[in-house]
C-alpha cells in the first residue's frame, strides 16, 4: 500500500517518490501476469519490466518509455501509470480470487463454447526452408499423446483418492449441505499442529478483505484528488506553450533585424517549395497511373480466378452444411454457460440430489451443477468436434489426392 507522503510527492513530481512508485508498479505487474519476484530485483530490471508489461496491456504513454533506466525521476508519470492500471474493471477482485485461499476441493469447469482459429490460411505459400519432415511431426504427436494419457492417469487417481476422503468423512462436518470433510479438513484432523500456519493465512486474506473494503469507500475520494493532478499538469503545460510562443514572437523581429541575409533565405525557401509542389503533383500523376494499371491486372485476375470460384463455393457449402448440424442444439432454449471452479461435493444417492459443484452449496437446487449435466453438455460438445474433425480429414483426402494426380511415376499408398 503506497504510503500518503509518496502521493503527495508523486503529485509534485518530487524524484523522492519514483522508486517507491516503481517498486509498487513492478509487484503490482508481476502479480497480475503470474510471475514471481524478490526484494533484491535489481532497479534496472523492475523497470524494464514495468515499462514492457503497461505497453503491452495498451498504456502507450511516450513519457513513460522515455524515463530513465536508474528509476530516479518521473514519479507524477508512475501515478499516472498506476491510476491507469487501478481503472481496469475488475482488477482488484481478480487479484483477490487469484490470492485466496481454498480451503474446499475445488475444480474448473467450463461448458462454454470457443471459437477454433482457422489455421489452414498461409499455410500454402510456405517456402522450401519452411518444410518440416513428417516423421518428426509424428514423433511430437506421440509424444503428446502419451504426456496426455499419463496426465489422464493422474487426474484419475486424484479423483479416486479425492472420493475415498469424501466417503470416508460423510457426516462428519458441521455444515450439512456439505457433510464431509475436504483434504485440507482431513489434514488438519491428522496433524493438528498445521492449524497456526492456516490460520495465519486466513488472517492475512481477511486483512486484504478488509483494504478491498475500504478502498471501495474511499474510491471516490482518490479519483476526485487525480482529476486535481491532471488539472495541474494541464496548467503546467499551458504555461511552457504560452512561455514558448512568447520567446519565438520576441526573438523573430531581432532576428530579421540583425540578419541582413535572411531576405534571401527567405527566396530561397519560397523556390524550395514551389519545386516541392511541382513535383507533388507529377507524384499524384504517376500514383494514378500505377493505380490504372493496377486495376488492369485486378480485372485480368478475376477473370483468370473465376473458374476456381465454383471449387470454392462448392468448400463453403460443405462447411456451411457442417455449421447447420449443430443449429438444433443452439436452437434449444439457451442455458446458463458454468465457467470458473467450483467446489466439488458428494451427495447421497437418492433422487433428490446427486454429486454436483458449487461456489458455495446451499439448500436451493439452483446452487449447484450437477455432474452428470456437464458430462451430458460435453459430451455433445465433443461429438460436434468429431462431426468437423471428420470433414477436415475428408478435405486433406482430396487435396492430397489432387497433389498425387500432379506427380509423375509416383505410386501413393493410403495408409
Amino acid at each position: 500500500r503506497p504510503a500518503p507522503d509518496t502521493l503527495r510527492r508523486a503529485r509534485f513530481d518530487r524524484p523522492q517518490a519514483s522508486l517507491d512508485f516503481w517498486k509498487l508498479l513492478y509487484v503490482l505487474l508481476k502479480q497480475i501476469h503470474g510471475g514471481r519476484w524478490t526484494e533484491s530485483d535489481a532497479i534496472g530490471a523492475q523497470v524494464s519490466f514495468v515499462k514492457w508489461a503497461l505497453w503491452y496491456r495498451g498504456y502507450g504513454r511516450p513519457q513513460l518509455q522515455r524515463l530513465p533506466a536508474d528509476g530516479s525521476a518521473g514519479s507524477r508519470e508512475l501515478l499516472l501509470a498506476f491510476s491507469w492500471l487501478l481503472h481496469s474493471p475488475g482488477l482488484l477482485e481478480r487479484l483477490l480470487a487469484r490470492n485466496r485461499l481454498q480451503t474446499g476441493d475445488e475444480t474448473s469447469v467450463c461448458t462454454c463454447e470457443e471459437e477454433v482459429p482457422n489455421s489452414q490460411e498461409g499455410t500454402s505459400e510456405a517456402g522450401a526452408g519452411d518444410r518440416v519432415d513428417v516423421r518428426y511431426l509424428q514423433w511430437l504427436n506421440g509424444r503428446l499423446r502419451l504426456q496426455w494419457c499419463s496426465l489422464h492417469a493422474q487426474h484419475q487417481e486424484q479423483c479416486k483418492l479425492l472420493h475415498k476422503i469424501h466417503v470416508f468423512t460423510s457426516g462428519s462436518h458441521m455444515d450439512q449441505n456439505l457433510g464431509h470433510f475436504s483434504v485440507t479438513e482431513a489434514d488438519l484432523i491428522r496433524q493438528p499442529e498445521n492449524y497456526k500456519q492456516l490460520l495465519q493465512l486466513l488472517e492475512a486474506e481477511t486483512m486484504q478483505l478488509e483494504a478491498f473494503l475500504e478502498w471501495k469507500q474511499l474510491e471516490p475520494v482518490y479519483w476526485q484528488w487525480m482529476e486535481t493532478v491532471l488539472d495541474n499538469m494541464a496548467e503546467e503545460g499551458n504555461m511552457c506553450e504560452s512561455q514558448d510562443a512568447h520567446v519565438e514572437k520576441r526573438s523573430l523581429p531581432e532576428v530579421t533585424s540583425c540578419c541582413p541575409w535572411a531576405d534571401k533565405l527567405i527566396g530561397q525557401m519560397d523556390r524550395l517549395s514551389r519545386d516541392l509542389m511541382a513535383l507533388q503533383e507529377q507524384l499524384h500523376q504517376l500514383v494514378a497511373q500505377r493505380k490504372a494499371a493496377w486495376w488492369e491486372k485486378v480485372a485480368t485476375r478475376e477473370e483468370l480466378q473465376k473458374e476456381r470460384f465454383s471449387a470454392t463455393a462448392r468448400k463453403i457449402q460443405e462447411s456451411v452444411e457442417l455449421k447447420l448440424r449443430g443449429l438444433t442444439s443452439l436452437c434449444a432454449p439457451q442455458k446458463n454457460k458454468v465457467h470458473g471452479l467450483g467446489r466439488l461435493v458428494l451427495r447421497n444417492k437418492h433422487p433428490a440430489s446427486k454429486m454436483g459443484f458449487g461456489q458455495c452449496v446451499s439448500k436451493e437446487a439452483a446452487a449447484a451443477v450437477s455432474a452428470a449435466e456437464v458430462i451430458r453438455e460435453l459430451q455433445v460438445r465433443e461429438a460436434s468436434l468429431q462431426r468437423e474433425l471428420q470433414q477436415l480429414r475428408q478435405q486433406c483426402r482430396h487435396r492430397l489426392d489432387g497433389i498425387a494426380e500432379g506427380l509423375e511415376g509416383v505410386i501413393c499408398i493410403s495408409p
